[in-house]
């Protein structure tokens, strides 16, 4: 049996993703599988790149081909690079800049109350000196 590593289409019209199998080679693009290794999604900037590397590495060693377009997603991940021993086993996939929500959020909220904190002693440093005025002009007059 002729085993191949390729991508299989998910997805909607135009807003595809892929996910990376190892399929017969004789199945059709969509069909039944042996093993899901991972996904690809292009439309993300930049482009999302999982790969089980510890799967991809055992079928790549029992004889499984990858296609062109796998062949370079591995290569970007570093697995191709050490299944064949080469240098540069790291890879060079580019990381989306991941936001920590609640630290966000959390930051969000504590900016918001000294905000709110620094108003309320503006406001009352503001009445002081308006009464300490109204009462040196009871004073005087």
């Amino acid at each position: 049996m002729a085993v191949k590593i390729r991508l299989k289409r998910m997805g909607k019209i135009r807003a595809p993703f892929y996910r990376v199998v190892v399929v017969d080679s004789r199945k059709r693009r969509d069909g039944a599988v042996i093993e899901e290794i991972g996904v690809y999604q292009p439309t993300e900037n930049p482009s999302l790149i999982k790969i089980d590397s510890e799967r991809a590495q055992y079928w790549l060693s029992v004889g499984a081909q990858p296609s062109d377009t796998v062949k370079q997603q591995l290569k970007i991940t570093g697995d191709w690079q050490k299944f064949k021993g080469l240098p540069g086993a790291e890879g060079r996939l580019k990381v989306k800049d991941t936001v920590d929500v609640e630290a966000a959020r959390k930051s969000a909220v504590d900016s918001v109350q000294n905000d709110a904190e620094k108003q309320r002693a503006a406001a009352s440093a503001a009445k002081a000196a308006e009464a300490e005025s109204t009462e040196e002009a009871g004073e005087e007059a």
